[in-house]
């Protein structure tokens, strides 16, 4: 059987990611002396004909006069009141909400002293809690009937883009020096986003930027600086980066080299050897190899000739 009026206002948390869900009244009204129990990492709102009213935090209550003062006077109650009430109750999860998550869903668009206007992506964790639950409720939760953290956590992360933005630019940070010091990046990013979330009533307890994507030729500058600041000898650089060259099939380098080896062996064979040691058969497939070269390109004509001159005075 359905009571006449609410003599016990508690709510248990219908589910773990819950930020703020409404008491289900059942359009009855409040008896006076009702009881109300707020749990630790809970707080209760109650809300009269759309105005705001008594913030409680974890402990138990009596609803009189003199516990509802804010509700006392939005009534209208002088003298105190012993008639039952209408009022909406809100509860709302005030504990940490960790490891939230927030990116840049397009690059975001930065100046840099050394690269001019450049695009950079980042990705990281938040942790989050109400540390004002009025100035929530009014700023941002008060037209929804329950929300999830979720939910909180995709509209923020709208909101933390642009920001990041902003700040790197107030923060004066180098973009070269974004993807290679996240850690002293997030102690300065932190206390100058909060004021942002202070607005709407939040705490920004952690803030992380897991990573971050640097246009491409950043990177590739970042990575030229490094690797020289790791080379104390520029001749072994050199030789490196020849060796290196020779090595890969796309290089123009390499290819020249493999034509030098091959004209150098082809040159070895074709130079004469002592006469005695020079049988018809050699001589005439030296003076093949020697025509392959010209027709390949790979001597000249004075050079064909004279060479060929001295292949056929051995026969």
């Amino acid at each position: 059987m359905q009571l006449p009026f609410i003599e016990i206002i508690q709510s248990v948390t219908p589910h773990p990611d819950m930020l703020m869900w409404k008491f289900a009244d059942g359009d009855q009204e409040i008896k006076n002396g009702a009881m109300l129990t707020v749990r630790e990492s809970q707080a209760a709102l109650f809300l009269n004909e759309g105005r705001l009213g008594d913030v409680f935090t974890a402990g138990q209550y009596k609803l009189e006069t003199e516990n509802i003062p804010v509700l006392t006077r939005l009534k209208g109650w002088k003298y105190g009141f012993e008639s039952p009430f209408k009022a909406d109750v809100y509860f709302l999860n005030t504990h940490q909400f960790i490891d939230l998550k927030w990116g840049t869903p397009a690059p975001v668009l930065m100046r840099d002293k050394q690269f001019g206007q450049v695009r950079v992506r980042a990705f990281g964790s938040f942790n989050l809690r109400i540390t004002d639950v009025g100035k929530f409720f009014s700023e941002y939760a008060g037209t929804y009937p329950q929300l999830t953290v979720t939910q909180l956590e995709w509209e923020l992360r709208d909101f933390i883009a642009p920001k990041f933005a902003e700040v790197l630019a107030q923060a004066g940070i180098a973009v070269i020096d974004v993807a290679g010091n996240l850690s002293a990046l997030n102690e300065k990013i932190q206390p100058l986003i909060q004021p942002y979330f202070t607005e709407l009533g939040l705490e920004v307890t952690n803030f992380t930027i897991a990573g971050a994507t640097l246009p491409e030729e950043v990177l590739k500058h970042y990575d030229t600086v490094t690797g020289m600041n790791m080379v104390d000898d520029m001749n072994k650089f050199t030789q490196f980066n020849t060796a290196n060259a020779i090595g890969n099939d796309q290089s123009g380098l390499n290819e020249a080299a493999k034509q030098a080896v091959a004209l150098g062996m082809i040159m070895q064979q074709t130079q004469p050897q002592p006469v005695a040691a020079q049988p018809a058969d050699d001589v005439a497939s030296r003076l093949k190899k020697l025509k392959l070269l010209f027709e390949e390109g790979l001597i000249n004509e004075a050079e064909y000739a004279a060479k060929k001159e001295e292949l056929l005075k051995l026969l």
